[in-house]
């Protein structure tokens, strides 16, 4: 494991019943940096970021072998919480999916059920403060009571952000999340993981190639249950040690 990297896969395989999704996945994930995992569809880059909050647990026919570490700590080991390691590890999804409560109780879900809040005024404070950093804030202060389904779909997926954050996740995750917005509310939401990488460590699966290079520092190619490579955004784009890569940069893989 890097000095650098808060995620560490070593030789992670994953199965669905017979079928191997993922094999042998080495990658180290750096902290407060955005790393973008890319490759075609169905190449195994939503198995593996599902594995790191140990979502994959809830389909009965996966397994998961080989080690997952968040700072130092085993996430498949025995004796891992996996309530308390999905509040470390936030996700957010493909299609916004806010829960059918006010705005405010949306952020204040996760704070109540962990206990982060000893007061009322804490609670507004953890709100405020999740609604301000995922950029939504100025337009719903007026509005907390009112349901987060009545929000248009950028907004809702912000709000999916903000509800994220508000335990102080270490690591959030996000799969595709623009996939269902139009450009003007992906701009704003691709602003906003750039913004907080300042306080979070964020892994993005993203279609987009283009989105992966605006957004991350880092970005790891996966192709047909494999990890191609991984490095700079920059060098990956520009100069890609594996053939496969270039293809699928070039469009002629995808």
């Amino acid at each position: 494991m890097s000095k650098t990297a808060i995620i560490s896969a070593n030789d992670v395989d994953v199965f669905y019943g017979e079928k191997q999704a993922l094999n042998k996945i080495n990658l180290d994930i750096p902290e407060n940096k955005v790393t973008s995992l890319i490759g075609p569809s169905g190449c195994g880059k939503s198995t593996f970021l599902r594995s790191i909050n140990r979502m994959n647990d809830l389909v009965d026919i996966c397994r998961v072998e080989g080690s997952i570490t968040i700072k130092g700590q085993d996430i498949y080991a025995p004796e891992v919480d996996v309530v308390a390691l999905r509040a470390k590890v936030g996700m957010v999804f493909q299609k916004p999916n806010p829960f059918p409560k006010s705005i405010y109780e949306n952020v204040a879900y996760g704070p109540k059920i962990h206990g982060l809040a000893k007061s009322k005024t804490d609670m507004d404070e953890i709100v405020e403060w999740s609604l301000i950093k995922a950029g939504l804030w100025k337009e719903v202060k007026d509005r907390l009571d009112q349901p987060g389904t009545g929000l248009s779909g950028g907004q809702q997926q912000r709000l999916c952000i903000a509800r994220t954050i508000a335990v102080k996740p270490q690591v959030v995750l996000m799969d595709e999340p623009c996939s269902a917005l139009d450009p003007i509310a992906t701009a704003i939401i691709e602003e906003l993981i750039d913004e907080l990488r300042s306080n979070f460590t964020i892994v993005i699966v993203t279609h987009s190639m283009q989105q992966a290079a605006r957004v991350s520092q880092r970005t790891a190619f996966f192709h047909l249950g494999e990890l191609v490579e991984s490095g700079p955004t920059k060098s990956i784009f520009t100069s890609p040690e594996d053939e496969r890569t270039q293809n699928y940069i070039m469009g002629r893989i995808g």
